[in-house]
């Protein structure tokens, strides 16, 4: 009813009314679209801005809480990877204070700050973390056949601790399917070239470096080195640097090949077979070889790795460390007693002294990398104090979220400009503090002009007097004799 009487109203209006009432409305209508367009798109922009750069808090007070709080580690982390992957993950928009550049092998890296093994396992966001401003990225660990690793659940977060249990138990897709997804990274022309490259890393950044790890099957005999050695040729050529995992406590015999005797054999079949290779179509050199070891080693089995590899010709390098075994009394988070490697801030002080022992027993060519627990700047300036000459991160990176390197980075910035200092400068005293001396080489004992005459012995004049009173004997005796007849 009172439509139609709103409608008779509307008919007996004036036809110029009722088209000056159309028009405003259209108006309205059309100004409040735009300013709804117009705020989606501000917000959208805005957004997209504070996403894509790492630095932005989102990430580590939203969407990494969020990721933590609404799913278990496991799934949580491939979510990671699978975003990383795809190329829309944010970047690192910062740019490295020139006090972090430092020196591995010759190679001049914009800043110490990589990320260890164990994140990306399948080597699916390489360059997604590259753009997370790493100084180097370390993919793996790899076997060279597929295998599950052990069963779930096998992630467990020490939330009150920033801690972290891990037993994975080397979960691989295997070297083949790697090694598709890294040749799939590399451009036409790498293969098209007929020369080596001279100047191209394997990571395809001037400034950076691709390190695999390699591990080995479960099923492979303990003492094996086979799979190592396989590992070598397969990804040699798209690495800059191989590193030797040894150290894993999740597979069953794996830590038995630190004990000198067979660390030294493995150490001389891995070298033999990277000199064995051409030089990479990607580099123009062959990779470096890096050993992982674990925390728990005694002084006197740190003495014996430090010899293993320096006896080794070839070994370019040695990881300190793994996770831990060991469960400080620190720890307060229930899971702890979980089995498996430990990692986070609790692992940080017994990592730091076996990498300041082993530093000791090692000379000063051979280059030390530091990894465990490290979660803030003033974490990677006491490693470089402890001899370390660039450093690794795991755990932080998973609590804190992407921006994580980028804010160790400037806060370890900030403690090298309090001390007017550079992470080279850093590095280079300690190394020449802390480094095995080379011994020196006995000094040859100088020959006198004129020798005396030997002296005799007193049994050899007791000799010489017996033999010439038997002498004196029989001449007397011959004598008599002759008288006599």
């Amino acid at each position: 009813m009172f439509a139609r009487a709103a409608a008779r109203r509307a008919a007996r209006l004036p036809l110029n009314s009722r088209s000056v009432s159309t028009t405003s409305n259209d108006g309205l209508l059309t100004a409040r679209r735009t300013l709804a367009a117009s705020i989606v798109f501000a917000s959208g922009t805005l957004f997209a801005a504070y996403y894509f750069d790492s630095r932005s808090a989102i990430h580590r007070y939203v969407v990494t809480p969020i990721l933590r709080h609404a799913l278990d580690p496991e799934t949580a982390h491939k979510i990671a990877v699978k975003v990383l992957r795809t190329g829309w993950g944010p970047r690192d928009r910062g740019t490295d204070d020139v006090r972090l550049e430092t020196e591995l092998w010759g190679e001049k890296l914009s800043n110490p700050v990589g990320l260890a093994a164990g994140f990306d396992k399948n080597g699916e966001a390489v360059d997604g973390l590259f753009e997370l401003g790493f100084g180097w990225v370390e993919i793996g660990s790899i076997t060279p056949k597929p295998q599950p690793g052990n069963p779930q659940p096998r992630v467990f977060r020490l939330s009150s601790d920033n801690a972290m249990i891990n037993r994975y138990g080397f979960p691989s897709e295997g070297a083949v399917s790697v090694l598709s997804r890294l040749r799939a990274r590399l451009p036409d022309s790498i293969f098209e070239s007929t020369s080596h490259s001279t100047s191209t890393h394997a990571s395809l950044r001037p400034n950076a470096l691709l390190a695999i790890n390699l591990g080995k099957n479960k099923s492979s005999s303990p003492e094996s080195i086979k799979d190592f050695v396989s590992g070598v040729h397969m990804f040699g050529p798209y690495a800059d640097v191989l590193v030797v995992n040894v150290s894993s406590p999740n597979t069953p015999g794996l830590r038995g090949l630190q004990s000198r005797g067979m660390l030294e054999e493995l150490l001389a079949g891995i070298t033999s077979a990277r000199d064995e290779l051409p030089a990479s179509l990607i580099t123009g050199r062959r990779p470096r070889v890096v050993l992982k070891i674990a925390p728990d080693l005694s002084e006197g089995e740190l003495r014996d790795i430090a010899e293993a590899v320096h006896s080794t010709k070839g070994v370019d390098g040695v990881i300190v460390s793994n996770t831990t075994i060991q469960r400080p009394k620190t720890l307060i988070d229930d899971n702890k007693v979980e089995t498996g490697g430990l990692s986070g801030p609790p692992l940080f002080p017994i990592a730091l002294k076996a990498l300041r022992t082993l530093r000791t027993h090692l000379p000063a060519e051979t280059p030390l990398i530091g990894c465990g627990g490290i979660s803030s700047g003033a974490d990677a300036l006491a490693f470089a104090r402890a001899g370390a000459s660039a450093v690794q991160m795991y755990t932080e990176f998973g609590y804190d979220g992407v921006g994580a390197c980028r804010r160790i980075k400037d806060e370890l910035a900030e403690e090298l400009q309090k001390e007017s200092t550079t992470w080279s400068q850093v590095v280079q005293k300690a190394v020449g503090e802390l480094s095995a001396k080379k011994k020196a080489a006995p000094a040859p004992t100088p020959k006198p002009a004129h020798l005396p005459p030997p002296v005799k012995s007193v049994y050899q004049d007791l000799i010489d007097e017996a033999l010439g009173l038997r002498d004196r004997l029989d001449d007397l005796s011959r004598r008599m004799s002759a008288s006599s007849n």
